[in-house]
Parts: structure tokens; C-alpha cells; sequence
């Protein structure tokens, strides 16, 4: 009787040019908080690992396999909501808020649940599952506010994902012995996310809700040549992105060792690690307003270009110039995550309006899926030849996504993209 999706409909967009509603800034405000909020359960067993090495015996290999099981459990996730087109038929708000909840549920659960590595194993698989149905939800969400600007917006957005994923790691910097505290303040900013979406966020003007369930249109997706050059770019982002969150805290660790500041009270390579995903929500900012004005695949392009060439030298910096490393590292971060926003909002302009939210899942799905093989590659590689190689072998993926997003400018049907800038 009092469900606020039911109560809560579209706003008309009265008064407003191209959908551009008043509220749309409030919106996106709510949303980014509320990313900022779900998104702090993503990394919280790497910002702990130390912790989960030396009192539950887990081992280097068993902290990557408990990252790839997020990504799996994100994997299905997205390509669950994108097959059932469930982004588009279901209430975007409530799925989101859901999930939310849920993926909070499952992160605090590591915690007081008995069991082994097994155990842990399935509940990140779960917080995976469930953070599928927050991040594309979201983008969606904001979609249906923003017609000019989009890039920015879903940029801020991206910015928020940035911030949250990283935010374990400054809770663990302060919260050093008591790395339970990470995981439960983690899973009440989730669940807090979920309410703030629920309650407060309402549905958009340009929200255009699936007719029917249509699961060829992941098909008739990639069938279309713009939206596959989208997706090829989106790849080799993805290629680099997730292995350099994943593993940028565990060189720095080796780089900093055990050095802290304030008194000792603040773990130098976790604050260091943190500012690493400051420096990327920035990038997000500057490439959505950059963006708007020059154009995605631009901004894509020159932004691959700094993150590739950044990855193959950062690890051959010698240990010792730790004031290097922090400044290439913060390079890297910035620009490593600055294009992701780019990917969707080119993907919303692009694809069906209808199917944006399934569209959007299945890239991200994709997307996903790969980053487990760089993830799995890059500690293999650190541990045999080195941390330069391991990360040197990620600019492959900006490499050939640059290279996809210079042959979608090409095309005509980029014009389609921020308002004719291509």
C-alpha cells in the first residue's frame, strides 16, 4: 500500500528543455552518494588482506580468487539483469535499492558466518551477484534525467563508484587493528544506499520503460557496428582498470612496506592506495566535462593513451623514490577509470532507449568478465618477473580500445554521441 514505487511516477519534464528537469541535480547528488555508499563493500577483503593472511590463514592466491569472485558474481549479475531485461521491465529504483541491501548483507556476513575459504569464497560471489544490480541500474537511473550533459553526469557517477571502491582501504588505514570495523561500516553504507535510492530518488523524464521482455537485443546490440566499436573500447578499459584496483595496494605496500604518518596511527601505503582512487574520481569529473565539449571518443582515446603508457612504466620505478611512485601512481589512477563513464554514456546514446538499462548491463557484464583474466595474470606475473611486467602487460587493453574508439569517430553514427561532438 505505501510502496514508494508505486507512488513515486515519472516527472513530467514541464517547462524543461530537452528533458533538462531542475531536479536533475538533486538526483544526481543522491545517486552519487548513494555509489559512494553501495560501492565501499566492492574491495573491502583487499583493503583487509593483511588481516585475512594472518588470522583466518588465507593466502596471496586466495585474496585474488576472493577478488575474482566478485567479478564473477558481478558477471552473472549484470548478464542475469540484462537476458530477464529486468533493469527495464522492474522499477529501476527498487531493483538498485534491493541490491544494495542485499550486497551489504553479504559483505558484513564474512564476518560472524562460520566457515573456511569456501565460506568466503560464496558470500563475495553473492556481493558480486548483487552489486550488479547497483552500478548499471544506477547509470540508467541517471540516464533518464540527463539528455545534454549525460556524460557529465553519469562521469559523476563513475566518480562515486571510484570513491566507494576505494574507501575501504582509508577505513582500513585508520581502523588498522580492527579490520572487522572495515567490513561492518562497509555493509551499513550499502544498506543506506539502498534507502537513499528507494526513498528519496524519484524516476526520471526520460525514463522509457521496456514494452516487452526481448532478450535478442543483447544480440541486435552487437550487431550494430557503433555499439560494437563501444564495446570493443569498454573491453580494453576494462582490460586495465580492475586489475590495477585490485593490485595498486599490494605494490604500494611493498613500496612503502610498513611506513605510516600522524603518530602511527595511518597506514602510508593504504592512504596512498586511497588517493590513488581520489585522483580517479577527478579523472571522472574532468573527462565527462571534457567530454561534452570535445567529444567521447576524444576523451576516451587521450585518456587510454595516459593510462597504457602510465602501466608500462610505473613498476620499474625504483623502490626506493617512493615520492615517484605515489606520483605516477596517482597518474595512473586518474586516468585508468577517467574514460569508463564515457563507454556507457556513448552506449545510452547510441542503443534503443527502451533497452538502455539491458544494454547497459550486458556491456558492463562483459566488460567484467574479462577483467578476471588480468586479475588472475597480474600477481602470477609480479611473484615470477616482477611487478613492471605485471603491469606493463595491462596497457594492452588501452592499446587496442584506443584503436576502437578512433575507428568509431570515424563513423558516421558517432554523431549520435554528446550532441554531434562524436
Amino acid at each position: 500500500m505505501n510502496d514508494p514505487a508505486r507512488q513515486i511516477q515519472p516527472i513530467p519534464a514541464d517547462g524543461a528543455t530537452d528533458g533538462e528537469h531542475p531536479q536533475r541535480w538533486r538526483t544526481l547528488g543522491l545517486i552519487s552518494i548513494a555509489t559512494v555508499f553501495a560501492l565501499s563493500v566492492w574491495f573491502s577483503t583487499n583493503a583487509i588482506a593483511p588481516a585475512l593472511e594472518s588470522e583466518r590463514g588465507i593466502s596471496g592466491a586466495g585474496i585474488a580468487w576472493l577478488t575474482i569472485a566478485v567479478q564473477l558474481g558481478f558477471v552473472l549479475g549484470t548478464l542475469i539483469i540484462a537476458i530477464t531485461n529486468l533493469a527495464d521491465l522492474m522499477n529501476t529504483r527498487k531493483l538498485f535499492a534491493i541490491c544494495a541491501v542485499l550486497a551489504g548483507l553479504s559483505n558484513a556476513a564474512l564476518v560472524f558466518l562460520p566457515g573456511g575459504f569456501a565460506t568466503l569464497l560464496i558470500l563475495r560471489l553473492l556481493t558480486g551477484v548483487f552489486l550488479g544490480g547497483v552500478y548499471p541500474p544506477g547509470m540508467k537511473i541517471l540516464s533518464g534525467w540527463f539528455r545534454s550533459g549525460r556524460g557529465i553526469a553519469i562521469g559523476v557517477m563513475i566518480a562515486a563508484l571510484t570513491l566507494g571502491s576505494g574507501s575501504p582501504h582509508l577505513l582500513r588505514s585508520v581502523f588498522v587493528s580492527q579490520w572487522e570495523l572495515t567490513l561492518y561500516l562497509s555493509s551499513i553504507l550499502a544498506s543506506l544506499a539502498g534507502a537513499i535510492v528507494f526513498f528519496l530518488v524519484q524516476d526520471g523524464p526520460l525514463d522509457v520503460p521496456a514494452r516487452r521482455f526481448n532478450p535478442r537485443y543483447l544480440i541486435q546490440t552487437l550487431k550494430v557496428r557503433a555499439t560494437r566499436m563501444v564495446f570493443f573500447g569498454y573491453l580494453g578499459h576494462m582490460w586495465e582498470v580492475y586489475a590495477m584496483w585490485a593490485w595498486i595496494s599490494s605494490y604500494l605496500a611493498v613500496v612503502y612496506g610498513t611506513k605510516s604518518l600522524i603518530g602511527g596511527s595511518v597506514d602510508l601505503s593504504s592512504l596512498v592506495t586511497f588517493l590513488v582512487f581520489v585522483a580517479g574520481a577527478a579523472g571522472c569529473v574532468a573527462a565527462g566535462l571534457f567530454a561534452e565539449r570535445y567529444g567521447r571518443t576524444l576523451v576516451t582515446s587521450v585518456a587510454m593513451v595516459i593510462s597504457g603508457g602510465t602501466a608500462l612504466f610505473i613498476g620499474f620505478i625504483p623502490q626506493e623514490w617512493g615520492l615517484i611512485v605515489a606520483v605516477a601512481a596517482l597518474v595512473w589512477g586518474a586516468s585508468a577509470i577517467a574514460d569508463s563513464a564515457q563507454f556507457s554514456t556513448g552506449l545510452t546514446e547510441l542503443s534503443e532507449d527502451a533497452y538502455r538499462g539491458t544494454a547497459l548491463a550486458f556491456q558492463t557484464g562483459l566488460g567484467f568478465l574479462l577483467t578476471i583474466v588480468p586479475i588472475w595474470l597480474v600477481p602470477i606475473l609480479a611473484d615470477s618477473i616482477g611487478w613492471g611486467p605485471a603491469f606493463a602487460m595491462l596497457a594492452i587493453g588501452p592499446v587496442l580500445g584506443t584503436a576502437a574508439m578512433l575507428r568509431l569517430r570515424s563513423m558516421s553514427e558517432s554523431t549520435a554521441m554528446a550532441m554531434g561532438r562524436r
